[in-house]
């Protein structure tokens, strides 16, 4: 089970990183970070993910759909300090964003704090906030 939840983290990724259109590109993704995949393993993690096609044809997850729309509309300013990140919302969004943030599990993030219009996302480490930064301003269109 273990290697199972590693492999979902690890597409998570990769799907969060790159602009995957078909199961070969991922199985191929899977090898380069070191997961050896026949179809069928994949295929069946895609379903169990919950993964769907966006519009433009590539894998996205789902909650980062809702979390890109959120992101989206919601989203001011994104800093980083040490190992948080401060993201500034317009009045009233930080606690919606700060939850699709949480159940979107992005790697490294440890949990967030909402208040009004500001959130902050404690990182694991300084380059894990970098990447979670990186990944908020990635949605938001920047």
């Amino acid at each position: 089970m273990k290697k199972r939840k590693q492999r979902h983290d690890v597409i998570r990724d990769i799907v969060r990183g790159n602009s995957v259109r078909t199961q070969r590109e991922l199985a191929s993704l899977l090898r380069d970070a070191g997961f050896e995949c026949t179809q069928a393993t994949i295929s069946r993690d895609i379903s169990d993910m919950g993964l769907i096609k966006s519009h433009d044809g590539v894998y996205v997850l789902p909650e980062d759909m809702r979390l890109k729309r959120m992101v989206a509309e919601l989203v001011e300013d994104v800093q980083i300090a040490g190992n948080l990140v401060v993201v500034k919302t317009f009045s009233g969004g930080a606690a919606g964003v700060a939850s699709a943030i949480d159940k979107a599990n992005l790697r490294g993030a440890l949990g967030t704090v909402a208040g009004d219009n500001c959130i902050m996302i404690a990182g694991k480490t300084p380059e894990d906030a970098e990447r979670i930064a990186v990944s908020i301003e990635h949605l938001c269109g920047r």
